[in-house]
């Protein structure tokens, strides 16, 4: 029995380090990100929904860095989700969490997806949904869990998009035929 004691302390103290190390790494990413906010609140007259949908809710991620997760307050786990298109913008209600409320106005493109941190799906099987929160531009991943909604779901977003928000032929992420 001794013989075993010494090995499992250490494995245990180990693990206990481990465990430490992870809580300190999550605490001071959810302190780094404490000035992003997570939407605005609802309006005081409502929305008038014109798609609900279950979603997996995958990750928020700053705008261009889908391997850097975001701890902001309402999008910081994965979880089942609702997703409400509405006229005034698009509703994210997480089951524990107050919903999230993304103004029209704060969207900037919708486009499929397959792969952002710690998950990786079929060809464009995931909706990436960009938007602005206060000065930082982030990316929040949603996989449909009717597939054969996606479409719909991603037309409807984009829909809701403001126009200079959208990329078009004179974006500078586009290449015209004078730069090729």
């Amino acid at each position: 029995m001794p013989d075993r004691l010494l090995p499992a302390i250490l494995v245990l103290g180990l693990l206990a380090l481990l465990l430490l190390g992870m809580w300190l790494a999550w605490r001071a990413r959810a302190r780094r990100d404490a000035g992003v906010p997570a939407g605005l609140p609802l309006p005081a007259d409502g929305i008038h929904p014109i798609l609900t949908t279950d979603v997996l809710y995958v990750a928020t991620t700053r705008a261009g860095q889908p391997l850097e997760r975001l701890a902001i307050r309402g999008l910081a786990f994965r979880a089942r989700a609702e997703l409400t298109v509405a006229d005034e913008g698009v509703v994210l209600a997480v089951p524990g969490q107050d919903p999230i409320f993304l103004a029209s106005a704060q969207l900037r493109s919708a486009q499929t997806a397959t792969w952002t941190i710690d998950r990786v799906v079929e060809s464009n099987g995931m909706i990436a949904l960009s938007w602005r929160s206060a000065e930082t531009d982030v990316d929040s991943y949603l996989r449909v869990i009717d597939a054969t909604r996606q479409s719909a779901v991603l037309s409807t977003l984009t829909s809701l998009i403001p126009a200079p928000a959208r990329p078009g032929p004179t974006d500078s992420t586009t290449s015209t035929e004078s730069e090729k």
